[in-house]
């Protein structure tokens, strides 16, 4: 990283704000209200404090706290006033902004999605969560694949939510569909921390992407959130890591043209390419099969563990969930 967290920005940089937003408490269809707003004026902080910022990155539940309230009066749409605020805020100030909604389903529980809006305060990217944090979460789980999306200065933006950062198959599908920056938010609380920087630094070497990760901050009276934005190179290294400030925002710049370059010259860990390539030294082009047993048990609905009867939470009742009587996709 070069430009002291993005105050001297390199003209191929891509300067990101994760805003360690303060858990909020929201009830009522009024205090959905008042955190957009708020989230609007943290969009205008983050203008106003950085000049040089491309895009700014608010952690997952920065909308609607960590209730788990599925009430439909409080949950979002694509359409709806919440994600207008955010688009007229991105194009108001001309910077790019993800943001975290839940997001109402008429066929089921709601989605845990997330947006990234462009500096005109056009949506660019829509994903729903693909693993809830079960069994905590309520969510229905993802069914728009991973999308990636053009992004600030000729990057190429993924964006992964929490949980879904503890999965390796969701970062290498990032980056197999030419992500080279992978946002991710998060509401994650301090039993998660080693996990949380182990995650995203594993995250971003094993296929050599920048990944830029924040998470809610402060306390709501029940929860705490550790905050602790988190911007890793390519290669692992941490560039920019937070604290548990709440509401801080944390700045740094990375260089796409850089994860480009290593993904094209490097030879020795271009492990992105050599999923895909195994032994290249000794086959012409590498062994180019599929040789992992559970990628065939997925792909043919046989995904089995040796333990598998042995699992004993496997559905959301021991957080006081009911069960659930649908299958999937139902």
């Amino acid at each position: 990283m070069s430009g002291l967290g993005g105050l001297n920005k390199s003209p191929d940089g891509v300067v990101i704000g994760l805003v360690q937003s303060q858990l909020p408490v929201v009830v009522t269809k009024a205090d959905l209200a008042a955190q957009a707003n708020k989230i609007c004026a943290l969009v205008t902080k983050a203008r106003k404090g950085m000049p040089t910022m491309d895009l700014v990155v608010f952690p997952e539940y920065s909308l609607h706290g960590l209730s788990m309230d599925t009430n439909p009066e409080i949950m979002c749409r694509l359409d709806g006033p919440e994600v207008a605020a955010f688009k007229t805020a991105c194009a108001k100030e001309k910077i790019w902004g993800c943001f975290s909604i839940m997001e109402y389903n008429p066929k089921g529980n709601p989605y845990n999605s997330g947006i990234i809006v462009d500096d005109r305060g056009e949506l660019k990217l829509y994903y729903r969560k693909m693993h809830p944090w079960t069994p905590v979460e309520p969510w229905e789980p993802g069914n728009l694949g991973i999308p990636v999306c053009d992004g600030p200065n000729r990057s190429k933006v993924g964006l992964i939510i929490c949980h879904d950062g503890m999965f390796p198959e969701m970062a290498r599908e990032c980056a197999y569909k030419g992500a080279d920056i992978m946002l991710r938010t998060a509401g994650y609380t301090a039993p998660i921390r080693q996990s949380w920087r182990v995650t995203n630094q594993a995250n971003a070497f094993c296929n050599l992407m920048y990944t830029a990760n924040v998470c809610m901050c402060g306390t709501d009276g029940t929860f705490n959130s550790m905050g602790e934005g988190m911007i890793v190179n390519f290669d692992g290294t941490p560039l920019v890591t937070g604290t548990g400030v709440p509401d801080e925002i944390i700045t740094g710049e990375v260089r796409p043209k850089l994860a480009g370059e290593a993904r094209r010259v490097w030879g020795v860990e271009n492990n992105i390419y050599q999923l895909g390539h195994r032994g290249f030294v000794a086959v012409r082009g590498g062994a180019q099969d599929c040789p992992y047993t559970y990628m065939h048990d997925l792909m043919a609905g046989k995904y089995r563990l040796p333990w598998e009867d042995e699992v004993q939470v496997t559905d959301g009742t021991s957080c006081g969930f009911p069960r659930p009587t649908r299958t999937y996709p139902g």
